[in-house]
């Protein structure tokens, strides 16, 4: 089976994209757990957090720099946001490609 992100990477599967640059795009998440709920997504397939490698390192810190803008765009960087990497399914991970969830728009609790 195809990697969903990579094909909506691909513009093969349409998708409420709210970002794009070279090396990732931020669409929104289907099922939004909180008012705002976007998924930072690399353009390059890695299947998550435990398969990254040095060379990725760069990449990370640009997935968190398009966050940071993605709060300046949407006017919740000074209420705050929450960014979170789910990785294995335990941890509720459910498609193997690295995305980072963006989440802000109300107060956010830990349960």
């Amino acid at each position: 089976m195809a990697c969903l992100f990579c094909q909506i990477v691909k513009k093969q599967i349409p998708a409420q994209k709210v970002f794009e640059s070279d090396i990732a795009i931020a669409i929104k998440d289907i099922q939004p757990k909180a008012p705002i709920h976007l998924l930072i997504i690399p353009k390059k397939h890695i299947s998550s957090v435990s398969a990254l490698r040095e060379k990725d390192k760069t990449l990370v810190g640009e997935l968190v720099l398009i966050a940071q803008k993605l709060a300046r765009k949407l006017k919740v960087e000074k209420e705050g946001y929450r960014l979170i990497f789910n990785v294995g399914k335990n941890a509720g991970q459910t498609i193997n490609h690295l995305h980072l969830h963006f989440l802000a728009g109300k107060k956010l609790s830990f349960a």
